[in-house]
């Protein structure tokens, strides 16, 4: 009898617990993990500090819709993040939801939930003007090519089963792959569509190589702690909702975005 008693009571406990939404709402803040150096998503301009992308505007929307919720203003909170501690961080609560153009992946599934996708990318290389032994992209994958990637991406795992020659170095910064390519020491490193403008619009250096056809599509998406269904049905209708209005598109548009947004 006893043990029916406690483990009631531990039920009513954990469905009493508040979730993401009706802290969000008491505390009239969102806190949103991103990634700052992902250009065009979530991108901190390291001259002004200012953050702009597609998820700095798309998280601004978001609190506009919860404020019309709860009757009140809903400040958001930028906590900074990365590939790298994203599961870490969004399970230990350090904030609400990361958005900052999450690829799906199967081994992240199994330790966070994933929103409808909003973006898709393929993925490109990055090379430099005086490389010789890149031209096309089936110069990528030959003996003596290096290609430098970011740990923790999607690229990594991906690149590791696709690679049958060249030689795959994983990075701890997005800015050391830049570097060891930059310098020579790496041929090239494997990037997605909105990285790759970053670096055609801001190096002088940098060559794009793009794959011939689809190599390897990756949906994005936004990610919450599992188990909390009502802050996951609140996201949910909000993507829905700026597919459907229109705001997806215009904040597309505004960050050069356009042709990989996932728009229905």
């Amino acid at each position: 009898m006893s043990l029916i008693l406690c483990a009631s009571t531990l039920v009513q406990a954990e469905s009493s617990t508040p979730g993401a939404l009706s802290r969000v709402l008491a505390a009239g803040s969102l806190r949103v993990c991103i990634w700052p150096d992902y250009y065009g998503i979530t991108y901190r301009n390291p001259r002004t500090q200012q953050l702009a992308g597609i998820d700095i505007d798309l998280a601004g929307e978001l609190t506009k819709d919860l404020a019309k919720d709860s009757g009140k203003s809903i400040a958001v909170s930028f906590v900074d993040s990365s590939f790298a501690t994203l599961i870490e961080d969004v399970s230990r609560e350090r904030c609400d939801i990361a958005m900052f153009a999450i690829g799906i992946t199967p081994a992240r599934a199994e330790k966070l939930r994933f929103t409808q996708p909003y973006l898709k990318s393929d993925i490109y290389a990055i090379t430099t003007q005086a490389n010789r032994l890149i031209k096309t992209w089936a110069d990528i994958d030959k003996a003596g090519v290096v290609v430098a990637v970011s740990r923790g991406t999607y690229h990594e795992p991906v690149m590791r089963a696709k690679l049958k020659q060249a030689t795959l170095i994983a990075l701890d910064t997005p800015f050391a792959r830049e570097q060891e390519v930059e310098s020579g020491r790496a041929d090239v490193f494997m990037t997605d569509y909105p990285y790759s403008q970053r670096m055609l619009q801001n190096s002088d250096w940098a060559r794009l190589v793009a794959p011939p056809s689809v190599y390897h599509l990756t949906s994005y998406a936004y990610v919450v702690k599992p188990g909390d269904d009502r802050w996951y049905a609140r996201v949910e209708r909000f993507i829905s909702d700026i597919k459907r209005d229109g705001r997806l598109l215009s904040a597309a548009g505004r960050h050069k975005l356009t042709p990989i947004a996932i728009l229905d």
